[in-house]
């Protein structure tokens, strides 16, 4: 009996043994992705880059001028989609495409919300001009978007018809 005891004891121990070092070869791997993903992570954002002046402004010719520097040009080549009337304007919802090429970056502006520029979106080469946003309506507006493409600037705008007020 002592032989099956120590055989029983020594198949523990290495089932025992077994068990710590996959417990172990987990922690490690969990732990290896983990650095891995901290190393994917994008760094943060310069926050001297940010156009803060933009966003404080009431009116639509100075908020672009504070973000671009220069006058848009009505384009047919954005579609910008919101619905012709919304009911609550605490979430209307908005999309942007555009077939222009070179595109760097993507405003809308609520011409008579409190603070006329609502986003901006920038966009890195090679990536799909293509948003969705929900934006919150003080009253009937017109939004209009602003697409940056090859250094000009291109615009489209649509009425929007604010039944239930969203901004106070």
């Amino acid at each position: 009996m002592s032989t099956d005891v120590n055989t029983d004891l020594g198949r523990a121990r290495g089932r025992r043994a077994v068990m710590q070092a996959g417990a172990a070869g987990a922690v490690a791997l969990l732990a290896s992705r983990g650095r891995a993903r901290a190393a994917a992570e994008p760094a943060p954002a310069d926050p001297k880059l940010y156009p803060t002046e933009a966003f404080k402004q009431t009116d639509e010719a100075k908020a672009l001028k504070l973000l671009y520097g220069k006058v848009p040009t009505p384009s047919a080549k954005i579609t910008l989609g919101a619905p012709e009337i919304a009911e609550n304007g605490a979430v209307v919802p908005v999309t942007v495409k555009t077939d222009l090429p070179n595109v760097t970056s993507i405003a809308l502006l609520s011409i008579d919300n409190p603070f006329t520029l609502s986003a901006q979106y920038v966009f890195p080469a090679g990536t799909v001009p293509d948003i969705a946003a929900r934006l919150k309506l003080a009253k009937s507006t017109n939004i209009i978007a602003i697409v940056e493409s090859g250094g000009a600037l291109y615009s489209a705008s649509r009425a929007v018809k604010v039944t239930l007020g969203g901004c106070g």
